[in-house]
Parts: C-alpha cells; structure tokens; sequence
C-alpha cells in the first residue's frame, strides 16, 4: 500500500492528543489530521482508513461525518466504554503498522436512514449507526408511539420513550433500557421501549428488511428525536418518522485476533474479565 496516508481524528481530550501527537510524529508524511468540524470539505483520495482516537461518541460522530463515502474507520479505545473501538491504546502502533502492510479485515456495519415527515415536507433525512431515540422531557406524560410495520399496525407503545436501533447499537440506549445484545451480523431492527407503562411490550427484534412508521399519537408537545445520542431535534406531535436499513454501511477495520465477542466480553466484564 505504498504512497498511500492514513487519516486521523482526534478526540479532544488531553490523553487523546498528546498520543495523536507522538503517532503523528512516527508516521510523518504517512498520515493526515481530519477536522470533523469543517463540514463539505472533500476527504482525501489516498487514504486507506481514518484512525478514531477516543471513545465510542468520537467513533460515532466521524461515522456522520464521512457520511456515503467508502473509506473505513478504526476505533482506538480511549473513553472508559468502548464497543465501536476494537483497538486499545497499548495495541496502536503494532495495528498501523499492520494497516500500511494490507494485514487487516474490513467489516460492514448496518445503519438506519431516518426521515421525518412533518406536514407533507422531509425536514429531516439522515443516517445513523447505533439509533434514533423518541422520548418526553422530564416531568412529561407517558409517550404515545404508534408503530407500522411495512404499513401494519404493530402496537401503541406507552412508555418514557422508544429506541430503534442496529445490532450496533444495541450496546448502546437500548442495552441500558434492557435490550437484546445483538451480533452485528445478525440483520435486524431492535425496537426497545423506554420503561413501558405496560409490561407486556417487550424488546423485538425485526427483518431489517422492514420499514418502520412511527407517529406520535396523543403525545406530549415536548417530545424529542435524538440521532445517536448526539443531535435532538424538537417533534410536532403530527411528525411521521419512518426508519429503514439504510443504502450506506459504516466499512470498520479488524484484525484477526480482535472479534467481536472478545470485545463485548471485555467491555461488560464477563466472566471475571478473563481472556
């Protein structure tokens, strides 16, 4: 893979930088520095895949940021929870070098494309990679989301909220709300109600060849849409967000002694952390 560059974004936290400084200096002209913050600025055509320096929340925001494009990402565990960082900081230099010699596999993470109907406009249409978050502000009544399955009524869930999300995500808000832990190969949707007033609405798995309809029946006028735990938009209660698998896949790099259940067991310290 000669005469080709590895790009770099940098968590802004202490720690983070002054390890992004020490890789820069080893890698010099090898590598460049990417500003997630400069929005519509082209992505080098040379790069063979961006190195995420931080945590999970880094990791997801530069996934916003290279939107469609092809070039994969490697995450570098630096927050204290990490699921989307399969490299640690002890194993960086050993991954580069492993990188630039072609000695890594790239694997295919789903993400959902939400958009937002609100009085026959599209006022939002974006992608996610772990989940699309409806829930009340505090002090509110009980959310009222009705779902549609391929135009079929599903249910009313009454609940604190509702979380759709990938196998990705559902390490993430749906886990906590007591969700499925869901292999990122299996090829599913995960619906989770947040505290549901009735106990029989469960976590479900569906196709993630399904599209989902929501609308917001009888809520509350405070109601909030949040895309990957990052950005919340303010909900009319006659918005319709409709949730499908989306065209465009996060492209991650891992190697062969990383897998998935090695990270998973690592991070929710299963069996006494033992490898």
């Amino acid at each position: 893979m000669k005469n080709q560059r590895v790009g770099i974004v940098i968590k802004n936290e202490a720690h983070a930088q002054k390890k992004a400084q020490e890789l820069i200096q080893m890698l010099g002209d090898r590598c460049v520095l990417i500003d997630t913050a400069q929005t519509g600025v082209p992505l080098p055509d040379d790069l063979i895949c961006i190195i995420v320096l931080g945590g999970d929340g880094t990791f997801l925001s530069v996934a916003r940021f290279i939107e469609d494009k092809e070039v994969p990402l490697m995450g570098v565990k630096f927050g204290e929870v990490g699921f989307l960082a399969e490299t640690t900081e002890e194993d960086l230099y050993e991954a580069v070098e492993a990188i630039f010699k072609g000695d890594f596999i790239i694997r295919e993470r789903a993400r959902l494309e939400i958009k937002v109907i609100r009085k026959e406009e599209t006022i939002i249409d974006v992608d996610v990679l772990n989940d699309a978050v409806i829930n009340k502000a505090a002090l509110s009544r009980l959310a009222s989301c009705a779902v549609y399955l391929d135009d079929t009524y599903l249910t009313t869930y009454r609940a604190d909220g509702l979380i759709v999300a990938t196998p990705t995500g559902s390490t993430a808000y749906s886990l906590a709300a007591g969700g499925p832990v869901v292999h990122p190969a299996v090829p599913c949707i995960i619906l989770t109600p947040i505290c549901p007033f009735t106990l029989t609405n469960r976590p479900l798995l569906i196709p993630d060849t399904t599209r989902v309809e929501i609308r917001l029946e009888g809520s509350p006028e405070d109601m909030i849409l949040t895309l990957d735990g990052q950005e919340g938009f303010e909900m009319d209660p006659k918005d319709i967000i409709f949730i499908q698998k989306s065209c465009n896949a996060v492209k991650t790099i891992s190697f062969e002694d990383q897998s998935y259940f090695k990270v998973l067991k690592t991070r929710l310290k299963w069996s006494g952390g033992r490898s």
